[in-house]
Formats: structure tokens, sequence, C-alpha cells
């Protein structure tokens, strides 16, 4: 059956507005020519492709996670695991994105939920992605052959076009977070997808403390002698909790010996880098970790490029654009493009934020900006 692919003109509308032409007999003639020839003005375009400043297609929203987890696992009772749809993994889907699966334009987020004794199968993909556990225990990821551990707090990247299945080894089901730049990927026409085994050998079902790429790259400020060279994303499969809530806590800690050492009194942050570069962690993902103890808030902040953020731990109240919510642990929230975003810990609880964003994207166009109120 022939397809008709004759593409559909954009329908031009002469209308009385500051700096267009005076709509006449003539002008609309003109309109009617570029609409045969598929083409379109700049003068009455200018406003969507060149504003002021980003106006972003994407809306500030809340998920909650009780919600979430609960719609997780009526989908783990009836939605299997296995060829064909691949992963339990539901993604948040931005309302004003036309029902796309997107968290904002670039991103993607999605809670993945497996059942005990459940296994999903063996893929690789161009995308990048990682997984961060707000709760759990017992899941492991196997990456090209390594086993990986997953437990609370845990951030765990994996670069793309990489062999990555999963196993829960645990008596209970275990739900995490997915990140991936799989908006990216479709804009830009880059995706690649390939099918793996679809068992993996018993060897890899072993559920070690460390994965070999910790072994490897996991020592602070060290690196193998054997491996030189710079590699685009990073090569370790696992960030621990232990290491990062240590971290968070003694910036805090100099914060109060009188080291300027925080983003703002009270806020903590540590950034998720790459072993062999110091960069990021992906090449289209920034990751990092947010402590604010209680009662201390954050400065407001917009930037370009979008971000989501999941409360780890705490609550809080959270500002983004005209909206506010007060936040639990797991709750997650999208910050688009250039909307202010600002962040405060309840009285009597800190407020642990894990933040993932597309600003490497943007760095390396050299587009990327920054405006803090202060």
């Amino acid at each position: 059956m022939a397809i008709d692919v004759t593409p559909s003109p954009v329908r031009l509308k002469a209308v009385a507005a500051p700096g267009q032409p005076d709509p006449s007999p003539e002008l609309e003639q003109l309109y009617r020519g570029f609409e045969r020839e598929l083409l379109v003005p700049l003068w009455t375009e200018i406003g969507d492709l060149m504003p002021l400043h980003p106006q972003s297609k994407a809306a500030a929203h809340l998920w909650r996670w009780d919600r979430l987890k609960e719609l997780a696992a009526q989908a783990g009772r009836i939605v299997p695991v296995g060829r064909g749809g691949e992963r339990r993994a539901i993604a948040l889907a931005n309302p004003a994105l036309g029902g796309k699966p997107y968290a904002t334009p670039t991103l993607w987020a999605a809670i993945q939920y497996l059942m005990p004794g459940e296994n999903a199968p063996e893929h690789r993909h161009t995308q990048h992605a990682f997984r961060f556990v707000v709760e759990g225990e017992g899941v492991w990821t196997v990456v090209n052959g390594d086993a990986v551990r997953m437990s609370r707090g845990d951030f765990l990247p994996q670069a793309g076009w990489n062999w990555h299945a999963h196993h829960n080894a645990a008596s209970e089901p275990m739900a995490w977070i997915d990140g991936l730049d799989i908006p990216f990927s479709y804009y830009t026409e880059s995706q690649f997808f390939e099918v793996g085994r679809d068992r993996i050998g018993a060897a890899e079902m072993t559920t070690p403390d460390r994965s070999r790429s910790e072994r490897l790259w996991g020592h602070p400020g060290l690196r193998p002698v054997s491996r030189t060279g710079a590699l685009p994303a990073t090569p370790l499969l696992a960030y621990r909790w232990v290491d990062t809530d240590r971290a968070l806590a003694e910036q805090l800690e100099l914060d109060d010996e009188g080291e300027t050492c925080t983003l703002s009194p009270g806020h903590a942050a540590v950034r998720f880098t790459n072993p062999t570069n110091g960069g990021d962690v992906l090449p289209t993902m920034r990751t990092e970790m947010h402590r604010l103890r209680a009662g201390a808030a954050t400065l407001t902040r917009r930037e370009t490029g979008s971000s989501v953020y999941q409360v780890f731990d705490g609550t809080g109240v959270v500002s983004v654009g005209d909206k506010q919510w007060d936040v639990a642990r797991g709750d997650m929230f999208v910050v688009p493009s250039w909307v202010p975003f600002s962040a405060q810990a309840s009285p009597t609880t800190q407020l642990d934020l894990f933040r993932f964003g597309d600003a490497p994207i943007f760095e390396a166009l050299h587009a990327h900006r920054v405006q803090i109120d202060r």
C-alpha cells in the first residue's frame, strides 16, 4: 500500500501587528506562494524561534513516590518481564509534552520494578543510562558480565552500548529510578538498540559485595596505571551511598568550622564524576546529591537545560516557578529550562535531594547559562 508522504504546508495568515506588514491581497498572494513551496518567513515566527529567554515546553510537575510504588507493584502482579517490553519501567510523562513518555524535552525518568526471582533480559542501547536506589536491597545489575549490587542510596551509571541485565536475588520486590537521555537521542535520530542473551550465565548471577569495576576504579584519588587515557563516560559502575553520605556530612562539618565550602549556609552538594577525566559521569547527563540541614534553604537558581529531582530522604518545601510543594522521601519533580528553583528543609529534618540534568549537552554547545539570586 502506497503511503502519502506529501508534507502539509504551514498555513500563514496576514495579521495586523507591530512590526508586521499590513494585510493586503498582495501579501495574501505572497503567503500562498510560500505555502506551495513549503517556505516560512522568519517575521511570522521570530517570537517563537528567538524569544527573549528560554520558553520551555515542559511544565513544572511533581510525582508522589507512594503513588508511583503502588502502581508499579500493581504492574508487577500483571505485567511480565521479558522480550518485547524488556523492562517493567514506568516513565514519568510531563503533562505539557503531549503524552510523550518524557520528563523533560531531553530527559527520561522512570520507576523500574522487579519481582523476587525475576530477571530482566540482557540488551544494550546507545542511550546513556543510570539507576538510583531510593529504597530497597537485593537486585544486581550485570553490566558486560560484571555483577553490581544495588542498595539504598547507590548511584549506578552505565554508558551507552554496554550489555546489561538485572536480576532480583531477594525475597521482596525492589523499585528504583532509571534516568536516560532517550528524548535527546530520539530528537537527534541517533538511537540504536540490540537484544542480547535471553539468559545470562550462572557465573554472572553471583552476588559479590564489590563488583570488578569497584575493585579497579573505586579508590578515591587513585587510578590504575595500566588503564591510561580519558574515557568519555565513567568506568566505575557504582557510587556507594556510604561515600556520598560521608562527603556531604563532612562538607557541612567544615561549614560549621568556618570553611566556605558549601553552596550556601547549610547547603552541601557533591557531583558524581568520571575518575578518568574528572568530568561528568555520562556525556549527556550531570548527576549530583544535595543536602540541606534542618531549616536551611538553597539560593534561587535558574539555568538553561532541565533537571529531574528525587527526594532521597527528609521533608521540605520546593518551589519551581509559581509551583510550590511539600515533599517527602521518594517524591520526584521536574525543573524546566530557565524556571527558578529553590528548596528549604523542614525545621526538624535535613533534606537530601538527588538531581540529574542535561547540563553537559549545553556546555558542549557553549549554550549553558546559570543565574543565581543571592
